[in-house]
């Protein structure tokens, strides 16, 4: 595709930290423009966030039971509804036609109507919600540390196991291998997967409790913030620090073009590897109203705008060259048809990848193992070996016993049966291989060659 993504560009001593939405409102087009907005509700916050994998559509939960569908496209309200109790989280399933919130008891699945179709008893009081889009897995975290894996397609329970590092709400998926990463207050972070109750990996990334963490787009690259006010990023490759930041970041995310993005109180800070050199630097800031308190910070797909939920609502901000410019419509499409939701959501289904696959390194999966043919040893090896065999059992010195237990004809005894145990596995290479030359030249005896090919035969010499 020929369309490139641009970031800011500044002339002289500009910074471009210091451009404010209000600059990039004025020189932007009216449907970006339309991007930027403040919803304020401060009854029912604070709020949580998610989007689609396309980006089109928006799930916002208020932690007093607000629960919104919205059409990013188009700005309008799809559904909301009330619940009357605490909701702590949403994700999308497959597609904006189910979402599942995190209640105060209990997970619930719900359709684009505001319908309850499930109430997930099985995975208890809920904290954080994920799930994974090629496996078909809706993956919780709950109160008491417990990981929960269930299919959404046929509802049963893949994995189900206490994590046993504490209560935590620090989970995120990585996009790459579907494994699941955990914070904990000890300053480390765990990643699972659902067919094995240890850790894959366990490492030790702060001194103190692990606030937020978040994937790059490629799986090679995480970005983890702790109590201490450092951000770190590390490399998934080697298990290495590539960058320690100063700050403290209450949510994390990485965008569709590597961008991270991060929030504390009131303030969002977005860095940039300008240089592509995976060396992070500030890029853009933005300020909210004084008070806000920052929940969650999300890039949405396929655009150049970051959603925060706040305290006071949510918002929406210009964060240029954040989005992928070219979308795949096999992949993801922003502007897709219900024909052709349908269609994809069939194929997906057909695409569906068993809970077995998700592995640290699934690049594996479908190589060849090099099986190494044992090599066969000649009868002058065969013979080395068994006399060196021989030789050792010779070498063994006897202990000496009590009295009547001591006879010359019991430790001689005793010797020949030793050489005759080193002698044994020989002996019975020699049988096998007597057997495997036997039959070979039974079925060359047996197997007559038809009259037009006796010819070519090799003919036994008469003596």
């Amino acid at each position: 595709m020929p369309s490139e993504g641009g970031y800011l560009e500044t002339e002289g001593l500009e910074k471009t930290w210091r451009i404010k939405q209000e600059t990039i409102s004025h020189e932007v087009d009216i449907l970006s423009r339309r991007n930027q907005h403040d919803i304020i509700l401060p009854a029912l916050g604070p709020y949580s966030i998610d989007y689609t994998s396309n980006g089109r559509y928006m799930a916002i939960a208020g932690r007093k039971g607000h629960l919104a569908l919205v059409d990013m496209k188009d700005l309008n309200l799809i559904k909301e509804f009330q619940v009357k109790e605490t909701v702590r989280d949403v994700v999308f399933l497959h597609n904006e036609l189910f979402f599942a919130a995190a209640q105060k008891k209990y997970p619930y699945i719900y359709n684009r109507e505001g319908t309850e179709l499930h109430c997930l008893k099985e995975h208890g009081s809920v904290l954080r919600l994920q799930f994974l889009k090629n496996h078909f897995l809706l993956v919780s975290i709950n109160k008491f540390g417990q990981l929960h894996y269930q299919d959404v397609t046929t509802g049963s329970m893949v994995g189900s196991f206490r994590t046993g590092l504490g209560r935590t709400d620090v989970m995120q998926v990585n996009p790459f291998n579907g494994v699941i990463a955990t914070g904990h207050s000890g300053g480390s972070v765990a990643m699972w997967k659902p067919t094995s109750s240890a850790p894959l990996v366990k490492m030790l990334c702060h001194p103190g409790p692990v606030s937020a963490l978040a994937f790059h787009p490629n799986g090679h690259l995480m970005a983890t913030s702790g109590a201490e006010r450092k951000i770190k990023l590390w490399d998934l490759r080697k298990f290495e620090v590539l960058q320690t930041l100063p700050g403290h970041a209450k949510t994390l995310d990485f965008s569709q073009k590597g961008l991270l993005a991060y929030g504390t109180g009131s303030f969002v800070q977005v860095l940039g590897d300008l240089s592509g050199a995976q060396s992070y630097t500030r890029y853009m800031a933005h300020s909210m109203a004084k008070g806000y308190q920052i929940g969650k910070v999300l890039f949405r797909p396929y655009e150049d705008v970051l959603g925060i939920g706040h305290s006071m609502g949510w918002s929406s901000i210009l964060i240029p060259g954040s989005g992928e410019p070219n979308f795949d419509t096999w992949v993801a499409n922003p502007f897709e048809t219900s024909k052709q939701r349908r269609e994809k959501e069939v194929r997906s289904l057909l695409d569906k990848l068993p809970p077995e696959t998700i592995s640290l390194n699934p690049s594996k999966i479908g190589t060849l193992v090099a099986v190494k043919k044992k090599e066969k040893k000649t009868k002058k090896e065969r013979d080395a070996e068994e006399e060196a065999a021989v030789d050792a059992a010779k070498g063994i010195t006897m202990k000496k016993k009590t009295k009547g237990r001591n006879k010359p004809t019991k430790r001689e005894k005793k010797k020949h049966e030793i050489i005759e145990k080193a002698k044994r596995p020989f002996l019975h290479e020699q049988i096998k291989e007597e057997e495997l030359s036997r039959k070979r030249s039974r079925l060359s005896e047996e197997v007559e060659l038809p009259k037009s090919l006796q010819r070519f035969a090799h003919k036994k010499t008469v003596t």
